[in-house]
């Protein structure tokens, strides 16, 4: 569910909520298991071996989630950034900070190679959440390759879907087509969400088993170099409107000063240190799990 929420706003990754979960590298294997031997599986009837293979249970539980969030969360979740935007985004800034320090924590060992991998993963993100939104063309090549690259983004932590096809030029557009039930536009953006979301699976997972410090490094750098387009105190530069609605589009990060009101400074600290606190909580309590034989047993074993 929280992955749900965080997909509709640009700005916020259902992968970084992967992340802070611990079902991250699960759900990318998952995905990546649609390939030759699930289609085999499936039109032999074979279904039990179907379901295993593509570990069924676990993506319904994940994606059940991201459909009650989305249909009900979701909406809360708009509103409470509009009405209380720094407070929310200060608690955002918090889980994330401690969630790339996590994430961090997976590597054994740093060497030069993993530092250059993380410093790259923070240029990228902070750059894609620098530029500013193009606006582009409705051709059904572009909304198929724009929607690809927003699902490779669901499942990056740190970059979010919803904020690449902002960037795309294609939010508005996708929000259109789901509230209109426009059936030919929503064809376009499940045809290219399904192509992006297992041919990058399949990358990343690969890149997870070859070289998983460098890849968990860049992971990372990308949680870091995110925290740009989640820090609470903004300067709106430019606007969009987005169904009737004024929405900003580009905004500056501003410093906030302690003493104003109006920057809610001392709550927004709060709020993250409370999200860092939350995360930490999560941790431990994963880690305990972890350690706990009777947590780790399947049904059949129990």
């Amino acid at each position: 569910m929280g992955m749900g929420a965080a997909d509709v706003v640009p700005g916020v990754s259902g992968g970084t909520i992967a992340f802070i979960t611990g079902i991250y590298e699960e759900l990318v294997h998952a995905i990546r298991s649609f390939d030759s031997h699930a289609v085999r599986f499936f039109f032999t009837g074979k279904w039990r071996s179907f379901w295993r293979h593509i570990n069924g249970s676990f993506l319904i539980a994940v994606f059940t989630g991201v459909l009650i969030s989305v249909v009900s969360l979701a909406q809360i979740l708009e509103h409470l950034l509009t009405t209380y935007p720094t407070l929310i985004w200060s608690f955002f800034f918090g889980l994330i900070v401690a969630s790339s320090l996590i994430v961090a924590r997976k590597i054994d060992s740093w060497n030069y190679t993993k530092v250059v991998a993380l410093m790259a993963g923070v240029g990228t993100a902070f750059y894609i959440t620098s530029i500013t939104p193009a606006q582009t063309t409705e051709s059904a090549w572009f909304i198929i390759i724009a929607r690809a690259l927003a699902s490779c983004a669901m499942i990056l932590p740190g970059i979010s879907g919803s904020f690449i096809l902002l960037l795309l030029g294609k939010y508005q557009f996708a929000l259109n087509a789901v509230n209109e039930l426009e059936l030919f536009p929503l064809l376009l953006l499940l045809l290219g969400a399904v192509a992006g979301l297992i041919s990058f699976a399949k990358l990343l997972s690969w890149l997870l088993k070859k070289f998983h410090d460098v890849t968990v490094a860049v992971l990372a750098g990308f949680m870091i170099g995110s925290l740009n387009k989640i820090w609470p105190w903004k300067k709106t530069v430019s606007t969009i409107m987005i169904e009737g609605h004024e929405k900003p589009l580009l905004e500056k990060n501003i410093i906030p000063t302690p003493g104003d009101p109006s920057n809610q400074f001392w709550e927004a600290i709060a709020l993250m240190a409370a999200g860092i606190v939350l995360i930490t909580a999560i941790e431990l309590v994963s880690r305990r799990l972890g350690n706990n034989p009777e947590a780790n047993r399947t049904p059949d074993e129990s």
